[in-house]
C-alpha cells in the first residue's frame, strides 16, 4: 500500500526536483564511429576558424602598414619642406635624389 496519492507527488516533499531514474550508465554512451565523425567536424570547424582569423589578422596588418606608410611620407614630405625653407630648391633635390638613392642600396 503505497502513501502517495499520485505519481508526480514526492514522499518527501520536494516536488520541485526532477523525478530520480534509475542509473544505467550505458545509456548515453555513444558509438565510436559517431565520435570520430563529430571529431573530424569540430576539427574542420577549428581549421576554417583558424584560417578565417589569420585572414582577418592579415587584413588589419595590411591596414596597419597603410596607416604606417602614409605617415613615414608625410614626415618625409615635411621634413623636405623644412630644408627647402632653409636650402636653395636645386640643393633640396639633390640631396631628396641622394637619400633615395642610399635607400635602395641599404633595401
Amino acid at each position: 500500500m503505497s502513501t502517495l496519492t499520485a505519481p508526480s507527488l514526492r514522499k518527501n516533499g520536494k516536488q520541485w526536483h526532477a523525478p530520480r531514474t534509475a542509473f544505467r550508465p550505458t545509456s548515453n554512451l555513444t558509438s565510436y564511429a559517431s565520435r570520430i565523425s563529430a571529431q573530424k567536424s569540430a576539427a574542420a570547424t577549428k581549421s576554417k576558424e583558424r584560417e578565417m582569423k589569420a585572414e582577418k589578422e592579415e587584413e588589419r596588418q595590411r591596414r596597419i602598414q597603410g596607416i604606417k606608410d602614409r605617415r613615414a611620407a608625410k614626415e618625409e614630405k615635411e621634413r623636405f619642406d623644412r630644408m627647402a625653407e632653409r636650402m636653395h630648391r636645386k640643393r633640396v633635390e639633390r640631396v631628396r635624389r641622394r637619400e633615395k638613392r642610399n635607400k635602395l642600396l641599404k633595401s
